[in-house]
């Protein structure tokens, strides 16, 4: 069944499509999004982690592979909003140095823009969901820029006891920027800091997009439909142009919306399945892959998580779930000896019982009655600080297609994700340096949170560079091969630095979807 032609359909309502969607719909264009999740509303949003497991993974699994399985659950979302409708909302950004690590290191990609070319988006990024910190504070590190619309959030003890060692190896720390209200922004109101932030703030506190650009966009005018499973971009008989998608409604009748324009924003994984799955006689390898990149050079942060148990009540359960405090002090490429790579620290996120970061998975060595002992005293002492490390694209990382199948006949995605020994030396050189960090703070009790090295923010898989023979899409996210589709979202990053990635996604999409608003006559056709 087709439905009535309109200018551009955009695959995912979360952070880079909501952006797109905003974008256009003010623009004039007639825009549809499709999100294969419900239409989350403020009310289903509940401060619980068994509640909040809704909000995430769901919809046909990925396949896992390789040395360091990509483990996305926690990172995913469903729905409406994204995974920005749950996320942890720490908004740092990339350094200069992240855009040019071939030229100044003779490792990876150049990025085909520099810092300054981004920078402009994440001020008016700030500007128009509502982050808060201090933008001065953060010059030592960054090129000055427009200050952050609200001050810092409030800190709590369970971060302010890092200070004192990260002073004592020379790390200076500032507050973090997050995307969250410490006053009251735009009608919507001033954190509470209960630190559930990580399930979705159903007070409107978290700039999720349902709150931000998806509401410009239908206020414009785009319309959004749920529970909309998309399983090929279509091409006209040429292969020169694509002409709209295929997608199963809630119904899970088949439907198809033509378009003039294709947005492809979904998750980083699920971008290149839809891709590869969109082979023609024109596209053989699958839509924008003539150069067999499509899928390739995905990337993973890693973590290093330091613990620390005190005696004293270090109200760990408030806050919120982004950091209070934050340092790009070991961001250079060398700041790690006998490692490369950026690394990114944070401090003071609220701890709740169970799931990532949660009071039961501090200690996995503990069952039982030590288990329970442990988690009563963590109750009151028990708090963390974390290192993001940044892994190196590789061409052997990839998302290929499997040949299992989801239930409308569309082949499941395999995501093949193994680190290599930079990676590995960086992770265990932060975790030295985390404890030495937390053994100067005076803690009763200190130790590494090893375990299996985590992958946390997928990025790649439609990179970015200056043409065709290196990457998939020009910088603007726009695919060399097919004029008139676009790809947004980390997939898009050429590397991926150390830092979480959503500030960039935001901006990034920002710069996007206004050259594509200005260059509609000649993108559309």
């Amino acid at each position: 069944m087709a439905n009535e032609k309109v200018d551009v359909v955009i695959v995912g309502a979360g952070a880079s499509g909501s952006v797109y969607a905003a974008v256009l719909a003010q623009a004039g264009k007639k825009v549809v999004l499709l999100e294969q999740g419900p239409d989350w509303q403020m009310s289903d949003l509940i401060s619980s982690d068994i509640w909040g497991r809704r909000v995430k993974t769901a919809g046909a699994p990925f396949l896992l592979e390789g040395k360091n399985p990509f483990g996305y659950s926690y990172q995913s979302g469903w729905g409406v909003g994204g995974a920005a409708l749950h996320y942890f909302a720490n908004f740092p950004r990339l350094l200069p140095n992240d855009f040019k690590i071939k030229s100044e290191h003779n490792r990876a990609h150049d990025w085909p823009i520099s810092y300054d070319d981004v920078a402009p988006y994440y001020d008016q990024v700030a500007q128009d969901i509502g982050v808060s910190g201090d933008a001065k504070a953060e010059e030592p590190w960054r090129p000055a820029g427009k200050p952050y619309p609200m001050p810092p959030m409030k800190t709590f003890r369970h971060g302010e006891v890092w200070l004192k060692g990260f002073e004592s190896v020379g790390i200076r720390t500032v507050p973090a920027a997050v995307g969250m209200n410490s006053t009251e922004f735009k009608g919507r109101p001033a954190c509470i800091y209960d630190g559930w932030c990580h399930v979705g703030c159903p007070i409107g506190a978290l700039a999720n997009p349902n709150l931000t650009y998806l509401a410009d966009a239908k206020k414009a005018g785009a319309v959004i439909r749920p529970l909309s499973t998309v399983t090929r971009v279509l091409t006209n008989a040429q292969g020169s142009k694509v002409t709209g998608v295929e997608y199963y409604d809630q119904k899970k009748e088949r439907q198809v919306q033509e378009a003039s324009v294709v947005v492809l924003a979904a998750w980083a994984a699920q971008n290149p399945r839809l891709l590869l799955n969109s082979a023609t006689d024109k596209h053989a390898k699958g839509l924008a892959n003539a150069n067999g990149l499509v899928g390739k050079y995905m990337m993973a942060h890693f973590n290093s998580g330091t613990w620390a148990m005190f005696d004293e009540d270090v109200q760990n359960h408030m806050g919120t779930t982004g950091a209070q405090f934050m340092s790009y002090d070991r961001y250079s490429k060398t700041s790690q000896k006998g490692a490369f790579g950026s690394s990114f620290i944070t401090a003071g996120s609220a701890l709740k019982t169970s799931d990532l970061g949660g009071f039961a998975n501090a200690r996995l060595d503990l069952f039982g009655p030590d288990l329970a002992a442990f988690m009563k005293r963590g109750a009151r002492g028990l708090t963390r600080f974390g290192t993001f490390g940044e892994a190196l694209p590789d061409i052997q990382n990839r998302v290929e297609l499997a040949s299992d199948k989801d239930e409308f006949g569309m082949p499941l995605g395999k995501i093949i994700h193994s680190y290599d020994q930079d990676a590995i030396a960086l992770w265990n050189a932060n975790f030295e340096e985390g404890l030495t960090i937390a053994k100067a703070t005076g803690a009763k009790e200190v130790w590494s949170g090893r375990g299996n090295m985590p992958t946390i923010h997928l990025m790649g898989g439609t990179i970015m560079g200056m043409g065709a023979e290196n990457s998939v899409v020009n910088s603007y996210g726009q695919t060399h091969e097919i004029p008139n589709l676009y790809m947004a979202g980390p997939g898009i990053f050429a590397t991926a630095g150390a830092s979480n990635p959503t500030y960039t996604i935001f901006a990034l999409s920002l710069r996007g979807a206004e050259q594509l608003a200005a260059k509609w006559s000649t993108v559309a056709g």
